[in-house]
């Protein structure tokens, strides 16, 4: 198998205006293209009509006003909902930090076009979050939700947008940038104006259920894949504790909500994605996390013994390519 360090992929770039290259660009046949345009175009037909069924089927959601009800409604040095509010800096800081990595000196080393838009996008949704939560929080009610909830869909979608580009196919990935971007405004506006929140919990839930499985199954272009998991994780949590946010409350009693724990937690999403792009390089072994897994397991079994460190290591394949 012929693998290709990084400085190969520059140097053969196909003119001196091109910036990136996708390494894993490849001549496909007429037929293969059609192939792939007509599965496509089937997924986004199935999409779509998963979610025409659903909004057919299921009744309307609209926005509880209890949910601007939080449990920590204190006021410090002047500021309403205190902790509610100076717990979203975090998002602030991380997503200017981001942005300003993309673009530096290609920091984040991206091999292709596509990724820098899509974490563009991301980091543009994470700093926004950190200034519409908080404006939110000042004066928890619909009007001021919004603000809240539409940097969220940024974040969401580009993620989405991302892991097409990263696994799947660059030119879709980077194309379905714009429409999932769009899709997550008109399901923040839909609930706005018909008070039905089920086109937002589907930009919202879908990728929760959709990139871990991806960062599972599919084949990663880059190292430091588990980071995705960890994310994943963190967001779990801060999802658990948004619903337990009064219950949390009494426990610490009176100390720190589960609202407040909430914004922390998920604020250590994107610290974790910010690492990863720190720190990964380009996989010249793609094998899925689920391959990696089995790998393992199945060394335990055979051996009978127990393993050392969970982690693949890929010293064995390439050393047997060097032979």
């Amino acid at each position: 198998m012929l693998y290709l360090s990084e400085a190969d992929n520059w140097n053969r770039k196909p003119n001196s205006q091109s910036t990136y290259l996708n390494p894993r660009s490849s001549t496909s046949s007429p037929p293969k293209e059609a192939t792939m345009r007509k599965r496509t175009l089937y997924v986004w037909g199935v999409a779509i009509l998963c979610f025409v069924v659903l909004m057919i089927v299921t009744p309307a959601i609209p926005q509880s006003q209890e949910y601007h009800n939080f449990a920590d409604q204190r006021e410090f040095f002047g500021i309403p909902n205190t902790l509610n509010v100076i717990s979203n800096f975090p998002f602030l800081v991380i997503g200017v930090i981001g942005l300003v990595l993309c673009f530096y000196k290609n920091y984040f080393k991206f091999s292709l076009q596509g990724e820098l838009w899509g974490w563009t996008c991301f980091f543009i949704g994470v700093a926004a979050v950190g200034v519409g939560s908080s404006y939110y929080h000042l004066d928890p009610n619909d009007a001021r939700l919004v603000w809240d909830r539409l940097p969220m869909t940024i974040a969401f979608t580009s993620i989405m947008a991302i892991f097409i580009i990263e696994r799947i196919d660059e030119q879709k990935g980077t194309i379905s940038i714009i429409p999932l971007l769009l899709a997550g405004v008109v399901s923040i506006l839909y609930w706005r104006f018909f008070d039905d929140l089920r086109p937002y919990a589907v930009v919202q839930f879908v990728p929760c259920i959709v990139i871990p499985l991806m960062a599972i199954l599919l084949p990663p272009m880059y190292t430091h894949s588990t980071y995705w998991l960890w994310a994943a994780g963190f967001y779990l949590l801060a999802k658990v504790e948004e619903a337990e946010d009064k219950v949390i409350y009494k426990w610490t009693h009176h100390i720190v909500s589960g609202h407040t724990l909430k914004h922390l937690c998920a604020a250590m999403v994107p610290v974790f994605l910010t690492l990863m792009l720190a720190k990964r390089t380009t996989e010249t072994n793609r094998i899925s996390l689920l391959k990696t897994w089995k790998v393992s397991w199945t060394k335990v079994n055979e051996n009978g013994t127990r393993v050392e460190s969970g982690e693949y290591v890929y010293t064995s394949v390439q050393s047997e390519d060097s032979h």
